[in-house]
């Protein structure tokens, strides 16, 4: 079955875009970004933002917008069985170009683990950023990767945002 990825979550003031890979089942079935409980994303952006995340969906989009931060997938569309990334096959990549124009502001990528820069540099390429920073990130997920690390290390390697906001 073909799944279908979210819209970005960007307006004229986002300076930082994280770009994932493309969300899990439960995301999905939620339509929200990072909506397994279990995802350490919410609390990491708490702690480089300095505030409890709002509990609320749409203010927590506002709230991560109101702090210059945007959302997207590097996959607009793939198929894949359960949530894991290594199952994820025949991807198609969000338009980039598009969303790069319309918002030339954005100044700093964050990915969001490896699959989503891989995705990224394989369908989409690094020239497309052009003089924007980037960087990739351990994921946020809950699931035990190659590189595992606790919630601690993943906070101290995705505070160069709070840099970036400066």
């Amino acid at each position: 079955m073909r799944e279908q990825s979210l819209a970005p979550v960007v307006d004229n003031d986002t300076a930082v875009l994280v770009i994932g890979s493309m969300p899990g089942v439960q995301s999905l079935e939620k339509q929200q970004y990072y909506g397994n409980p279990r995802n350490h994303f919410w609390l990491i952006m708490s702690d480089i933002i300095g505030e409890p995340a709002p509990v609320d969906y749409k203010e927590r989009l506002d709230w991560l917008l109101a702090n210059r931060i945007g959302l997207w997938d590097a996959i607009a569309s793939c198929e894949r069985k359960g949530s894991l990334d290594s199952n994820i096959r025949n991807e198609v990549p969000n338009d980039f170009l598009a969303l790069f124009t319309r918002y030339p502001q954005i100044t700093h990528i964050v990915f969001n683990g490896a699959k989503a820069e891989s995705v990224f540099i394989k369908k989409v390429g690094l020239s497309l950023l052009g003089e924007r920073q980037h960087i990739r990130m351990p994921s946020t997920s809950p699931v035990p990767g190659r590189y595992i690390k606790t919630i601690a290390q993943k906070m101290e390697h995705w505070q160069i945002i709070r840099e970036w906001l400066l």
